[in-house]
Formats: C-alpha cells, structure tokens, sequence
C-alpha cells in the first residue's frame, strides 16, 4: 500500500500539491471561527451539584449575578483611607457609571473595608453569551482606561481584577505567549535541523510545509467543535503549535533520514523517495495511529474541556502524517538531492562511533543497561507520590505584573480572600416560601462553618421559594484550603442544616473546581486504561506478538510516572509551588505514552529487523542501538525541544507543562527507548516475539520491503 502511494506522489507531484492547495483553501474559506473559553464551568456535566446550583442561581436570579469586576482603591502612601478617600471613591463610582460603558449594567461603590485600607467599587456586566463574546473585555479596557482620569489628582491608587479583568490579563497573556512559543519553537526546529543535515533547505521544509497547513488544522478543529458542540479550553492554541510543529518535524524527519540511506545506497532521488515512503510509511503510521488512539481516548472523559482537547490533537497529528507522507515526498520529488543543498554529506555514511560504542556496551551487558535505566525511572517515579494539583489557574496563566494580579494582592490587605469570586449556597424550598426565621437559622448555620470568613444576607426569589446566600471565605477560591472547605464542613453544613421539605446545592468556582477534581478522578479510572489497551492493540498488530507489547507499555508507564516525579521535584519541592495545574497528569499522560511509544516502535522494530537476519539477541539490540540512536536522538531532541519552548510563555502552567512534556519525551528518548526496551528486549530473546515470532527471516525474497524498519545506516 505504501509502495503505490509512494509512486503515485512522486509520479505527479504537482496534482499532489495542488490537491492541497485546493483542499486548504476550501476547509478554510468554509470553516467558522475557532474559539476558546476559560470558564471552567462550561466543561463540567450537569449532573455535578455546582452546575445544579448556577442553573438554579440564574433561573431564580437572572439579573443579580455577582459582580464581573472589582475596582479596588487604595492609598498611595499605604495608610488608611479618610473621609476625603472615600468621597472620591464615590465620585469615581458616578463618573464611571456615567460614561455609559457598553456592557456594564450597574457600578456601586461598597463601604471601606473594616480597617480601611481598601475600597471597592463592584461592577455588573452583561454576561457572557460564547466563548467569542469580547464585551466583557472590551468594558474592562474601557473602565481601566477611564480610571486613570479619576484617581489623578487624588492620593489614591486603583486597578481592576475579579473575573472579567482576570480573564482579559489570561487572555492577553495567552497571546503573548502563544507568539513567543511560536517563535521559539520555529527557530529550534530550524537550528536544529541545521545542525543535524546542514541544509538550510531541509532545516526550511518541515517549517514552510507545517506552517502551511496549520491553518487547516485550525479551521477542522472548528467544524469539528461546531459539529460535535466542543468547547475548547483556552489553552489549546499553545498546546497545537508545539504538536503540530514537533510531531510533524519528527515525521518528516524519519522521512527524510530513510530517504538519504536510499540515496546513499545508490537509488536514484525519485526511486529513492518511493523506497523511503514504502519502508516508512507504516512504521510511521502505526506511530501516528497511537497518538491518535490516545488522544481520541480523551472522548471518553466527563470534562468538555478534555473530549474537546483529544480530537483537536488528533486532527493535528492526522494531518501532520498525511502531510509527511504526501505533501513532503512530493515537494522533496521535484527538489531532489538540491534538498540537501549545500551540504554534500548526505553522499557519506557516518560512522557513528558514539552509538557504535554505547551499542557494543548494551550487547554486552544489558542486564546492566536494564537495571540501571529502570532504577532511575524507579527513582524519579517515588517523588510522583507528593503531586497536588493546584486549581489557581488565574494567577497561574497570567504573570505577577497584570493589574488584575496586583489589585487582587491589594484587595486582600482589607476583606476575606475569598472575596473576588464568593462562593453562593442555594437553599431551594419547592413546596412553600421559606420563613424569615428558617433564612436566619440557615445564614447562622453557613457562618459558623471552619474556613468561612463571612455569609452575606439571602437573597430571595420573587416567590420565596429560593434563597441565595453569598459566601465569602477565608482562603483564595482556588486555593486547596478553599477547596477542603467547600468539599467538606460548606456542603456538609448546607445539606444538614437546609430545613425541612428544602434542599441546598453549593456553587461558585470552588465548589467547581472540587468536581473538576471528582470528575479527574473518575476520568483517571476510564481513559487511562482505556487508551493503553488500544495502544497495545496497535503495538500487537505491528510487532505481531503479545509479549513485547506488555513490557513497551510498561516501560512508558514508568516513564509516565518518572516524568509526573521529576515536574514534582522540581516545581514543588525545589521551586517551592504549592502544587501542579490540575490538568497536568492527563495531557503528561497523552503526550508521555503516545510519544513514548513513537519511540519504543522506532527501537523495537530495528530489533525486529536486525534478529531477522539472523543476529542474537544481543547482538541485534547492540546494532539497533548503533544504527537507531541518532534517529532517536535527533527526533527527541526536536520534539523536546519544541515542548519546553512552553516555558518561556511566561506564566506557571505553560512552564509546567512545557517541563513536564519536553522532560518525558527525553525520557522516553534517552532512557527508556535507547536503553530500556533495547535491553529488556536482548534478556528476553526469542521470547520476545512470541507467538508470532517477528524475528525469524521473511521467506520473501523481498526483505524490508514493506516491512517497518527505520534508518539502517550501515557503518563503512
């Protein structure tokens, strides 16, 4: 199948190109809009109790919602405000609701805060409709840009935060990093293929060819999140970039070294391509098909923000394999050996004397190898225990420096730290109004719960039947204080202590960050097995044995787990983070197994072919590593590369998980595929292949066509 695929592109390059021309231009000028969102709620199910209570929060309540923005005023000098202060307060309070801002509906100046050092104006907007909608970020522009005019003249200081202004820095941030990990990620992948073929055209290919069809990808990730009702986490556009850019340049470079060894071996530039694309073409198939496997696994989770997150990398990593095996073999067809222009090494076999050596070392004793790569996955693996997740998305996706971070800091010196987003329990009467003394006893009762910094008076539904009782509390909202409050003594007392014939449902982003992690849990017990059984299944089908398949996936597991244990090392205990971003091990997970297992098939299936022609175990696991190494390294390098280009966006959950990605595919590169499977795999022997036993030699004459194998550089 890949033999006629490769002479049907090479054959007619330019109806291959202008295929996709066509095709790009047409996903694009017919796809709608591709939108993200950072309300976290919008990804739970409604069956969760905080969901339950903002819908009966909006439906008894729909014109009191809390406030979007807080504008928090403070003096210069750091003292207490006067009476003057809070005159001008007031004013700034008129004036701002005098410019008739589009999207605030109401602006009013609140007492000063108990010991005076705040002061702060709460701001109604209209609410947000789509993840499209801008009017709350356009009416905080707006607001903050008027709000230099009335604190001018006056000792004051003020700035805005709560959730809109929250959001808007979130998102600002985001496209500031997305532009510095775009950047990034193109100047290492061009420097990097400069080093590694010394052609600046090689090192041009995968970036103009990615490059390209990346606006495809973007645009069916829209039909399909319009079509299947998707919402995508705002985060999703870092996380496309460094996919599409690294998974793709890795195909392309497992391409392109397969295309210079047949060169090499004296085929001409065009039957040379052919042989390239027959010999690799299901190795990297078979690759891309576990990514894709794993990553539409994601469909079976409760989170929206993950069953939308898995297919939109699956589309990426799609179009990046039929790009490598189409697009790339067709411009490399009309641009022949001048792909390597101006180098001329492509013309000599290099010797390879370090993975010569390290080869011969792993022949010897791999025992050794084994033992000692796997203590240090074991090693890494014990500090995965001490992982937290951490749910501060807000300070995190943002830096230190935003105005909304600042004043947030500033609104804590006088109220509750729980007061930019409260938290709101609904107490739900269905068969009669509820009493005044019913409301008070219950009010009482949410005061006095641990962690609870205040309890505002209800407010009650047009029928009497609904109260909502405002609850500020005395720890951040995201904070696992918060949480631990919310999860146990706030819901227990709400449920307890709601009177007879009523019920309460707690709401407020704590009490939904507490069933993001109720729903994690479960996704955790699903997905995960779910998506190791499918790669499995994949790795069978390649490998044609039902042995090697179970110590692969059990070495990315422990590579999952050393990877998970390296992020906390670093993050928790020398960095001193509270936790890690709670999305973290699912998308590590994704990323560390899938990519993981790229890696295991690129050694194995060298294993595979050189035990084919009648070498040992030991023997064929030297010379894979001899003559697959530099194509492991070379692509983990890339690949790893490209992730922790992550961590110059500038906020804590970018970093991390540009750390935790870029750390497991050099695991899974440097140890786990260059050492682990080659060793575990020479202790085991024939053994290994069973029952198909992949390692006796085909009867066909025709050895390696057709079959998987990648990069077999013979040393001269």
């Amino acid at each position: 199948m890949f033999g006629r695929l490769g002479r049907l592109v090479v054959h007619h390059p330019w109806k291959v190109i202008g295929v996709w021309l066509l095709a790009a231009i047409a996903v694009v000028a017919s796809a709608p809009e591709f939108t993200s969102t950072t309300d976290q709620s919008r990804f739970l199910p409604s069956h969760y109790e905080s969901i339950k209570a903002m819908e009966l929060q909006e439906k008894a309540f729909p014109q009191n919602s809390p406030p979007a923005a807080l504008i928090v005023f403070a003096r210069e000098d750091g003292a207490a405000l006067t009476e003057n202060d809070s005159a001008a307060v007031a004013a700034a309070a008129k004036a701002l609701g005098g410019k008739n801002i589009k999207g605030v509906n109401g602006i009013q100046a609140t007492p000063p805060s108990e010991n005076r050092l705040i002061q702060v104006i709460a701001v109604q907007m209209t609410k947000v409709t789509s993840a499209s909608d801008k009017t709350q970020g356009d009416a905080v522009k707006s607001l903050r840009d008027n709000l230099k005019e009335q604190v001018r003249d006056t000792d004051l200081k003020a700035g805005i935060t709560g959730a809109a202004a929250q959001t808007l820095d979130q998102a600002e941030s985001g496209e500031r990093g997305l532009a510095i990990v775009g950047a990034a990620t193109i100047v290492l992948i061009l420097a990097l293929l400069l080093i590694i073929f010394r052609s600046p055209v090689i090192a041009l290919l995968p970036v103009l060819v990615i490059g390209g069809v990346s606006s495809m990808v973007g645009s069916l990730i829209a039909v399909a999140a319009k079509a299947f009702d998707l919402e995508m986490d705002a985060s999703v556009n870092s996380i496309l970039v460094v996919v599409l850019f690294g998974v793709g340049t890795d195909y392309i470079l497992f391409l392109m070294f397969r295309y210079r060894e047949r060169l090499r071996a004296g085929e001409d530039a065009k039957t040379a391509m052919v042989s390239a694309v027959t010999r690799v073409g299901e190795a990297i198939t078979s690759a891309a098909g576990a990514v894709i496997i794993a990553f539409t696994a994601l469909t079976l989770s409760s989170l929206g923000m993950f069953r939308a997150l898995g297919p939109a990398l699956a589309i990426a990593v799609a179009v990046a394999l039929v790009a490598g095996l189409t697009l790339v073999p067709a411009i490399v067809s009309l641009l022949g050996t001048k792909v390597f222009w101006p180098s001329k090494a492509w013309r000599v076999e290099p010797k390879g004397t370090r993975f010569t050596a390290v080869g011969a070392a792993m022949g010897r004793r791999p025992g050794l190898f084994a033992v000692v790569s796997g203590g240090v996955l074991v090693a890494l693996s014990v500090f995965a225990i001490g992982f937290n997740p951490t749910f501060d998305l807000g300070s995190g996706s943002t830096s230190d420096a935003s105005e909304s971070v600042v004043y947030n800091k500033e609104l804590l010196k006088g109220m509750p730290a729980g007061a930019t987003q409260p938290s709101d329990v609904l107490l739900h009467a269905p068969d009669g109004p509820l009493t005044p003394d019913e409301l008070q006893g219950y009010r009482g009762a949410l005061a006095r719960v641990p962690g609870v910094g205040a309890v505002g008076e209800p407010m009650v539904s047009a029928d009497g039947t609904i109260a909502n009782f405002q609850v500020t509390l005395a720890d951040a909202p995201e904070s696992d204080a918060a949480l631990d409050t919310v999860r146990g003594p706030l819901r227990a007392a709400a449920h307890d202590a709601a009177p007879a014939g009523s019920t309460a449902a707690v709401g407020g982003i704590t009490a939904v960050f507490v069933d993001f992690q109720d729903a994690m849990n479960r996704d955790y017990s699903i997905v995960f097995p779910v998506a190791a059984v499918l790669i499995m299944l994949v790795l069978a089908l390649l490998l044609r044995s039902l042995v090697a398949p179970w110590y692969l996936m059990a070495s990315v597991f422990l590579g999952f787990a050393a990877t998970l244990g390296a992020t906390v090392l670093v993050f928790q205990h020398i960095q001193g983070d509270s936790g890690l971003i709670f999305t973290l091990p699912v998308i590590m997970y994704l990323f560390v197994v899938a990519l993981g297992t790229d890696y295991n098939i690129l050694m194995i299936a060298r294993l595979r072919e050189e035990t084919r022609e009648g070498r040992d175990p030991r023997e064929a696991a030297a010379l894979s590593v001899r003559h697959t190494g530099p194509t492991v390294a070379a692509a983990g390098v890339i690949l790893a590369g490209t992730f922790a280009s992550m961590m110059l966006a500038g906020n804590s959950v970018l970093s991390q998980m540009g750390f935790a990605i870029s750390v497991g595919i050099g695991i899974a590169a440097f140890v786990m595929a260059m050492f682990f499977t080659p060793a575990i795999t020479a202790l085991l022997g024939h053994r290994a292949w069973w029952p198909g036993h992949g390692d006796r030699a085909p009867k066909s004459a025709e050895s390696g066509v057709g079959e998987v194998d990648y990069v077999p550089v013979r040393s001269t």
